[in-house]
């Protein structure tokens, strides 16, 4: 059975950084797909960016240049650096791995304050 441990949310300020990570453990395989997701209040859950097992990355244009992306293979885990924030990055973050089905991790609240 798939868990996953996530870290690194919070409060910040405008134009600050932080920098979320998210393991999963109890899969004897390493996920084809890992990435984020985020879900701000009244808004359907979007995707924020995800990361192939060979580095492949994509990066969706509301935060692209502010956002990166990167994953570690041999612990299962992806993490998220997130600069220049916005009050508009505020959502509940969601970590994901994909291997023929999506296994969601659990959210992290993110908030930015103005």
């Amino acid at each position: 059975m798939c868990s996953w441990q996530a870290s690194g949310g919070g409060l910040v300020q405008a134009g600050g950084s932080l920098r979320l990570s998210c393991a999963a453990s109890g899969t004897s395989f390493s996920f084809n797909y890992m990435g984020w997701y985020r879900q701000a209040p009244g808004k359907q859950r979007e995707l924020v960016a995800r990361i192939s097992s060979g580095g492949s990355f994509l990066v969706e244009d509301p935060v692209k240049g502010r956002f990166t992306i990167s994953r570690d293979n041999a612990k299962n885990t992806v993490y998220l650096q997130m600069n220049s924030l916005k009050p508009e990055d505020t959502a509940v973050y969601y970590c994901y791995g994909f291997m023929a089905i999506q296994y969601w991790g659990k959210g992290t609240q993110v908030t930015v304050s103005s």
